[in-house]
């Protein structure tokens, strides 16, 4: 009886790459691949020296630990309940008050406030370089009209000619940057900008609006407060809650004398921002380097499909 066997096939090597035949293929058309490489890089270079430079002013804040929030916060277990009928808050501390500013300084309210209130309307959405030489701002004139100070933009609806608050705040949320160490409670806060003294200014201006805010917020409910609790100590005979009241009077006296004492009410400059003078953005080198890479790919893929052509 003879035993069967099975013929297996032979082994294809079809699909196997051949390396010597791709180094080949490569080689014969490494002058296509430099001079799609050499031709992307120069295109790029050529952009990026177009591009205009970005300049970042950076300013290290610390939360302003109040001395006064000690006292605020003892009376919180004992009087809590009875403070919030007066509209008082004596339970935030340093750390609400930080998270409390910092909300602030991302709201619309505040940035469109901060847009009005130093008139940043132009720089801020018609700018779109800066004369290193004059120091002056280079102002688009498609966008704006210098000689008769009025908007000229072509834009399709529903934006303006005349750029909206809602508008203006989502650009300037791209040029203001908000970051805290969740470690140290330290703030970084940076804008960026074409002009690196409009960058340094702002921030400055930043921080000064929002310790400004702040500070006159809490004065008008500590005033408030006082006025509700010296209500409440004229019309209460108990001794004991007029105590309470008196309490309550005196450490929203104390926030407002505090509150005048200093500027710098929420948040304490560690390091104020610089007149950059380096500019942040574009990286040149980085922009030209990947636009090669982009380059030898396109060159690679331009020579396989032509060999792949030829061997159909």
């Amino acid at each position: 009886m003879v035993e069967s066997q099975q013929t297996l096939p032979p082994t294809s090597y079809d699909d196997e790459i051949d390396l010597r035949e791709l180094f080949r293929v490569l080689w014969a058309g490494k002058w296509l691949i430099g001079g799609i490489t050499l031709a992307t890089a120069v295109i790029a270079v050529i952009i990026a020296l177009m591009l205009p430079n970005i300049y970042r002013a950076e300013a290290l804040l610390a939360p302003n630990v109040q001395e006064g929030a000690s006292g605020l916060s003892a009376l919180a277990s004992q009087y809590g309940g009875l403070a919030s009928l007066a509209g008082i808050n004596i339970g935030d501390g340093a750390a609400g008050k930080t998270t409390l500013g910092l909300e602030i300084l991302k709201s619309r309210k505040f940035i469109s406030g901060f847009i009005e209130r130093h008139d940043i309307m132009v720089p801020l959405m018609a700018a779109k370089g800066w004369d290193a030489e004059s120091g002056e701002l280079v102002i688009d004139p498609h966008s704006y009209d210098l000689a008769s100070g009025k908007w000229v933009r072509r834009v399709s609806p529903p934006k303006k000619v005349i750029p909206s608050f809602q508008e203006a705040y989502d650009v300037f949320m791209d040029i203001l940057s908000v970051d805290q160490d969740k470690k140290t409670g330290f703030v970084t806060i940076a804008v960026e900008h074409y002009s690196p003294s409009v960058a340094k200014q702002w921030a400055d201006w930043l921080i000064e609006d929002l310790n400004s805010v702040i500070l006159r917020q809490d004065v008008a409910e500590a005033e408030q407060a006082i006025d509700y609790l010296q209500k409440q100590i004229d019309s209460t005979p108990l001794a004991g809650l007029r105590d309470v009241f008196f309490r309550l009077i005196e450490e929203q006296t104390k926030t407002i004398m505090l509150a005048k004492v200093s500027d710098e009410y929420v948040f304490k400059t560690i390091d104020p921002a610089i007149l950059p003078e380096e500019e942040s953005r574009p990286k040149r080198l980085l922009v030209v380097l990947l636009a090669a890479i982009i380059g030898v790919f396109a060159g690679l893929t331009i020579v396989g499909v032509m060999n792949k052509r030829k061997s159909i």
